[in-house]
């Protein structure tokens, strides 16, 4: 359980990454960067970077990406239902640090995100925002930032949408950044490429 101050990372590294390879054989998670690091590690060094308290939320099974996250400091969670969408990995870090007083909810399969962006969701979280996500040439992206005021609505969430449907309401405080890693992914294997700025 988290100490009443503390907000707490969320790196969900659930998912199947079916469209980077369709037999499952490669996680996409472990592919290695230009810069040698793992898709996986670099969102979680990104993601460390402002926040030392992180959870990582696994499939059954992921004992290697596992090992490489838990030697960054990362703690591991394991989702049985991960199949079942994202709003239960989400739910599943939530439960493992439902004392925090907020979170930073990042994808590992977003390595390009600048760590000045999660700085700055972190500090407005900090300043009494209840809501925030960045925004780049006009599109919002990842990751998301909610506080504890919105831990009811994250675990009563349903589906593979994730927060999308929360991120719809006024309340959402949106942070301009220049980092075109808040829309990157990695999808398919040409997407490890250096990102585009």
């Amino acid at each position: 359980m988290s100490s009443p101050g503390r907000r707490t990372g969320i790196l969900l590294a659930a998912g199947r990454g079916r469209r980077f390879d369709a037999s499952g054989v490669e996680n996409k998670l472990l592919q290695t960067l230009d810069n040698g690091q793992t898709v996986a590690s670099q969102s979680a060094l990104n993601l460390l970077s402002a926040m030392p308290h992180t959870v990582a939320v696994l499939r059954p099974g992921s004992d290697i990406l596992c090992a490489r996250l838990q030697a960054l400091g990362v703690e591991c969670v394991f989702c049985d239902d991960a199949d079942a969408g994202m709003a239960h990995s989400l739910q599943a870090a939530l439960r493992a640090s439902a004392g925090s007083a907020g979170w930073l909810i990042a994808l590992a399969d977003m390595p390009f995100v600048q760590p000045d962006t999660m700085q700055k969701l972190l500090q407005a979280l900090q300043n009494g925002k209840d809501m925030v996500a960045p925004v780049h040439a006009g599109r919002r992206g990842n990751p998301v930032g909610f506080s504890q005021k919105y831990l009811p609505q994250l675990l009563a969430l349903q589906g593979d949408t994730g927060a999308r449907q929360l991120l719809q309401t006024p309340d959402l405080h949106q942070i301009g950044v220049a980092d075109a890693g808040i829309h990157q992914d990695i999808d398919l294997p040409q997407d490890l490429l250096t990102p585009r700025r």
